[in-house]
């Protein structure tokens, strides 16, 4: 494979762009822990959850901020490797982009702060508003994202004049077929993410003898939202599955490894595809289980890769992809239900007992939800190619006319930038995880604003 400009920034825009979700797939659903963190104290006045709330409040900030300067990052490259795209479908993707700006970054950037530094600053109430603010702010981001990104896959509501994208319904071009879809398994991805996070991190707190009354707390909410959510989870993604088979069949016969177009098509449980030779060696599969996911009904047609011919995504990526996607999220129902089913039995007791095994099985699964949102969005942004706009702009079109040794230098660049962050983050959450603080900031002296009720 040659590695031209058009590849080496496709490269780059991986790289970057699997460094910033990692952020966002936390923060979005840890805003919404917090904001039940600190409800829970209100309501109880029960310091455990206070301890809860500040502990994961400044995890929260250390990732909210890596998330930002990575995206930060990600918007330049629209210009300087992929020109072509803002060029033809700007009119769309600049507006979508601003009102991310204007309705989630400022309601996030402004009250952050106060979440953060508010304690006997202001009353108690307007704290919870802020944190309520922050939750809400970080899945409107995502909301906008995620229509950008959905309209990329199925996009509507607009004319091309003169090579470039006009919009007619903003409503179309917002709600596209996909979005739906594609936002909630989103969100639940990262209400998954966070739990396993917070999970694994509690685990790793009792194993190590640093375990505060908030652990415990926090544990048992995160295990309790991760044994609810991945039903939920399969459910939207055999949803999200029917969508995709409507509007974008080639992804689903790469994810499948389908290369003949028939009726009753087997589920290839693995195998390795080879898209030269056009088949899957060593493919296990089950007959007519494939048509029944797909479609729900045994003998229906399922279009194979040659139907695509020169407008499928690269087959072995998204193969693999999905079955890691897959079994990572099997792996974490059981360990979900598993946990829920033994704090359950403890539901009374007023500290967790869990076999150091199963400590351990948890603390190794603190980044589970990484893995399997990196291989769903393997599966999403691979199974488009080789478009930008799905069927109508080419990835190729849009690439940047660098010589490729400038973009060499930068992917490089990147990629040593981002594993030293991403090295110094984990390194961070270790050890706040093995030293806790056991009490919340003391509050400022002379908090006055706090006691007035400001």
């Amino acid at each position: 494979m040659e590695l031209d400009a058009l590849i080496l920034s496709r490269m780059q825009f991986g790289a970057n762009i699997s460094f910033h979700i990692l952020f966002p797939t936390i923060t979005i659903a840890m805003g919404w822990f917090l904001l039940f963190f600190r409800l829970r104290f209100l309501q109880t006045r029960n310091a455990a959850w206070e301890a809860a709330y500040y502990f994961w409040t400044k995890v929260f900030a250390l990732t909210f901020a890596l998330g930002v300067v990575s995206g930060i990052v990600m918007s330049f490259q629209f210009g300087t490797n992929w020109p072509g795209f803002m060029e033809r479908t700007g009119n769309i993707a600049g507006p979508l982009l601003g009102y991310e700006v204007l309705t989630a970054f400022f309601l996030e950037a402004s009250f952050l702060g106060i979440m953060l530094f508010g304690r006997g600053r202001v009353s108690e109430r307007v704290h919870l508003a802020a944190t309520f603010l922050v939750a809400l702010g970080t899945t409107l981001s995502a909301f906008w994202i995620l229509s950008l990104n959905s309209w990329m896959h199925t996009p509507a509501g607009f004319e091309i004049v003169n090579g470039q994208f006009i919009p007619t319904d903003w409503l179309a071009v917002v709600f596209n077929p996909s979005f739906p879809y594609r936002f909630t398994h989103t969100l639940l991805a990262s209400a998954l993410t966070a739990s396993f996070l917070i999970a694994g991190l509690s685990a790793w707190q009792l194993l190590k003898g640093s375990a505060t009354q908030g652990t415990y707390k926090a544990m048992r909410a995160a295990i309790f939202t991760a044994a609810t959510v991945i039903p939920l989870q399969f459910i939207v993604g055999d949803l999200h599955g029917l969508n995709t088979l409507q509007y974008q069949p080639a992804k689903i016969a790469a994810m499948e490894g389908i290369w003949e177009t028939e009726r009753g098509a087997p589920l290839t449980l693995f195998g390795i595809p080879d898209e030269a030779a056009g088949t899957t060696h060593y493919a296990v599969k089950i007959p007519k289980l494939g048509s029944l996911i797909l479609t729900h009904e045994l003998d229906s047609e399922i279009r194979g890769l040659n139907e695509f011919k020169g407008a499928h995504p690269p087959v072995a990526p998204v193969f693999y992809a999905f079955r890691l996607m897959v079994g990572v999220g099997s792996l974490m129902l059981l360990v979900a239900g598993y946990s829920a089913w033994r704090l359950w039995s403890q539901r009374r007791a007023p500290k967790i007992s869990l076999p150091r095994t199963h400590l351990w099985v948890l603390a190794g699964m603190t980044f589970s939800g990484w893995v399997a949102t990196l291989s769903g969005w393997y599966v999403t942004e691979i199974g488009r190619q080789p478009f930008l706009v799905y069927g109508l702009m080419r990835t190729s079109e849009a690439a940047t006319t660098v010589p490729p040794p400038y973009v060499a230098f930068t992917l490089t660049a990147y990629l040593l930038v981002y594993g030293l962050l991403l090295i110094t983050y984990v390194g961070v959450l270790k050890y706040m995880a093995e030293h806790p603080t056991e009490h919340a900031p003391d509050a400022p002296r002379g908090a006055l604003l706090g006691k007035a009720g400001v």
